[in-house]
């Protein structure tokens, strides 16, 4: 689980490891958090183990799941959940902000999914996306544009690894407000949904099982955004 520390990843990482997964957690530079994260998990008898990485670095990226095997001997789950969401323009373009978004939203997880398939050999790969991936709202551009690449890179990469390996994406809408956001900024916005309200990360977590369970579903984007994606 990359980004395990907060918000929708530390969601499943405890969702998941109630059901009996064993969870690699990753982090950056949540270490305090992913270390309660992991506290939560041992706890409650399950099994956690740390990995902090910079998925800006290319090098550190591609030894991560070796990292990972030397510790659980066998892995069939990879959860690419680290993101980052600044916002920006085109017009107000800023090349660090732009490769930034692109090394942990978008070459983080092919890096990943390559060196999964090379070492695992057979699994399930989730990819967490975003529902405004099919509008052009310009305000995140570079977080947009990352989002729709690894949208795409979800489809192409279920062809390639298939039989073996099954890869499937969630675009979550309205689970938690960007960081600094307003009280009752979800709230707000919720009104536009066709279902009127904002969604839970215990949802998210639904799909993600729902994804795992279903052997026969490979390539697909799950929208669990109460429909906004339709408007």
């Amino acid at each position: 689980m990359t980004g395990g520390a907060k918000r929708i990843g530390k969601s499943l990482c405890l969702s998941l490891s109630a059901i009996g997964y064993k969870i690699a957690l990753h982090y950056n530079t949540s270490g305090v958090e992913a270390q309660r994260v992991a506290d939560t998990i041992r706890r409650n008898g399950g099994t956690c183990e740390l990995f902090p990485c910079d998925l800006c670095d290319s090098r550190q990226t591609s030894e991560l799941i070796p990292r990972i095997l030397k510790k659980f001997s066998r892995l069939n789950v990879l959860i690419n959940n680290a993101s980052v969401f600044d916002p920006a323009t085109i017009m107000n373009f800023d090349g660090r902000s732009l490769d930034r978004h692109f090394a942990v939203n978008f070459k983080a997880p092919y890096v990943l999914t390559a060196c999964f398939a090379k070492l695992c050999k057979k699994g399930n790969i989730v990819n967490l996306l975003d529902a405004h991936i099919i509008h052009n709202k310009t305000s995140y551009t570079n977080y947009l544009l990352s989002k729709k690449a690894l949208c795409e890179f979800t489809k192409l990469s279920a062809v390639e690894l298939a039989p073996h390996i099954r890869v499937n994406g969630i675009a979550p809408g309205l689970i938690f407000p960007p960081i600094g956001a307003k009280s009752g900024y979800l709230e707000g916005l919720a009104k536009k949904v066709p279902l009127k309200r904002k969604g839970d990360v215990t949802q998210i977590a639904q799909s993600v099982k729902f994804l795992l369970d279903n052997p026969y579903l490979t390539g697909q984007i799950i929208f669990n955004d109460g429909g906004e994606h339709l408007i």
